[in-house]
């Protein structure tokens, strides 16, 4: 399943899919450190090293989209989900940078 294409959603399809009664998980998977900087209200956030280990506290039949800066480490993330049993899994398409752009321009650019 390595290079298997993963969903993909944009920041606006979230929170469109969120507003209709859509209860995914928005997994952060960006250290602590840019939390302080920028941060999207209502995520999960377990940094991507630490998903193999805390793996357990998230629910595999639950949506999972999966968050970072850009899109790269999320996708990595969202493919070891995939990997690793859950259902249904997506990569939130340029990350914070692109819910910055999109949705919320108070939130900054790093």
């Amino acid at each position: 399943m390595r290079g298997a294409l993963v969903s993909e959603v944009t920041p606006t399809e979230f929170v469109r899919r969120r507003e209709a009664g859509n209860d995914a998980v928005l997994l952060d998977v960006r250290e602590e450190w840019e939390l302080q900087i920028a941060n999207v209200p209502g995520t999960v956030h377990v940094p991507m090293n630490e998903i193999p280990q805390r793996l357990g506290e998230l629910d595999p039949a639950r949506e999972t989209v999966v968050l970072c800066r850009s899109g790269r480490r999320s996708l990595q993330v969202a493919r070891f989900l995939e990997q690793s049993g859950f259902r249904s899994v997506a990569n939130l398409t340029g990350g914070i940078l692109a819910w910055s752009r999109e949705l919320d321009t108070s939130i900054p650019e790093y």
